[in-house]
């Protein structure tokens, strides 16, 4: 069977991986000329079930207008995007009633502990060929400011449990030991959540290695060609056209991020994903910036993650449509929100030691990811995961694979599917 996955970020390449592994025939396309070079290329490193909620919590049309105006806001949407985002912003909201909320939280907790369990047995089974990408099963610890948000995240993820995501209740004086970067913001903190079944991991390093492995094996990596059109013979998909001429295959994997709708639409599919901008920075550790644990800043929405000898910080979601340029001022306010709590990094954004970056998530308007099979017999997608893509990366690879060959999936479809 001959298998053509469309995109080369993350999600493409383990689709495409797990397809290969199974025994297809695999053609990986992507228009940009390296690997991981969208989303994927500076996100924030860390692979965690216990942060599975979609970012269209309950309250969160108030929260979109307290921001409004507000540059240095982690969820900000830019005037110019508006017109773009009605029809994917009226099921956005919808979708942040509570019961659906909870529900998709669960349905991406659940994606997601089988997707670390994913990861774990490639790192085992391809680290002697290659695949490392710093992973590590260091734990997350969430850090509170507010006693009643960290109620608010017990109770949450004590309903997460029967999934399998653990927890710890940890104390400040504990936080401090096993952190002691924090001492200089003891007073700051009433405790935290510690979740040591997360992990963290370069999602570009795990592209590239992985791609690499596969290309060894025998998978054909047309990079920088465009798909213009997918074509269908008799009502199923038959030829992709590209920048370089038709190429045949017997089915279709579209991964190519928020892209994936301008493929769909000629062919009646109407795909709710939308772009949200996010922002990066990645500098070398030192005695001031030195981290044992990541850290989920929840006082600041910030990320902080040490990969190897450099420190990754992110955060922010702005909807700018598709606008990919970086903003200076957002890349700092990046910086500024991460000091509040790591207070040895530097005051100012320098770009001669620091590396800034923003990419565009493709996000789905209800907060899971949209896998497997459509309409159009052949055609498949794996798309939507915004914020969690390399945490869903290989359970999403797999059931995809699955719908694909034609196997039973590992896990229940439910909220996952077109």
């Amino acid at each position: 069977m001959r298998v053509a996955v469309i995109g080369a970020g993350v999600i493409g390449v383990t689709t495409a991986w797990y397809l290969q592994e199974a025994g297809a025939e695999v053609v990986l396309l992507d228009a940009a000329p390296e690997p991981a070079s969208g989303a994927s290329f500076a996100n924030g490193g860390m692979l965690h079930a216990s942060h599975a909620e979609p970012w269209n919590t309950p309250g969160v049309g108030l929260d979109l207008l307290r921001y409004l105006g507000r540059s240095d806001s982690p969820l900000l949407v830019r005037p110019r995007a508006v017109p773009g985002l009605i029809g994917w912003g009226l099921r956005f909201l919808a979708n942040s009633r509570r019961a659906r909320f909870e529900e998709h939280t669960r349905i991406n907790a659940r994606l997601a502990a089988y997707s670390l369990q994913e990861i774990d047995r490639l790192q085992r089974e391809l680290g002697p060929e290659g695949l490392d990408f710093g992973f590590r099963r260091s734990g997350i610890l969430k850090l509170f400011q507010d006693p009643a948000s960290q109620a608010r995240n017990r109770a949450a993820s004590e309903d997460m449990e029967d999934v399998g995501v653990r927890f710890e209740d940890w104390d400040v004086d504990r936080i401090i030991t096993e952190e002691p970067a924090l001492e200089p913001v003891r007073d700051q903190l009433c405790g935290g959540l510690y979740f040591p079944d997360d992990a963290i991991g370069d999602a570009a390093l795990f592209t590239t290695n992985l791609l690499a492995i596969a290309r060894r094996r025998g998978m054909t990596y047309y990079p920088g060609v465009t798909v213009r059109r997918l074509r269908t013979f008799q009502g199923r998909l038959d030829t992709l056209e590209t920048s370089e001429g038709p190429i045949a295959a017997d089915a279709c994997v579209v991964a190519n991020g928020y892209h994936a709708p301008d493929l769909l639409r000629p062919l009646g599919i109407r795909l709710a994903v939308a772009p949200v901008k996010g922002y990066s920075l990645t500098l070398p550790m030192d005695a001031g910036t030195r981290l044992k644990l990541p850290l989920i800043d929840d006082a600041n929405k910030v990320v902080m993650t040490p990969l190897g000898g450099r420190l990754r910080l992110a955060g922010t979601a702005e909807f700018a449509g598709r606008d990919r340029r970086l903003n200076p001022q957002r890349a700092a306010s990046v910086l500024d929100h991460c000091r509040h709590t790591l207070v040895g990094l530097p005051a100012q954004l320098d770009t001669e030691t620091m590396a800034p970056w923003t990419g565009l998530r493709p996000m789905s308007a209800r907060g899971t990811p949209i896998l497997g099979a459509t309409k159009v017999p052949g055609l498949y997608l794996n798309t939507g995961s915004g914020h969690l893509g390399w945490t869903f990366a290989c359970g999403a690879a797999a059931l995809v694979r699955d719908q694909v060959l034609g196997e039973p999936p590992a896990l229940p479809l439910d909220g996952l599917t077109l």
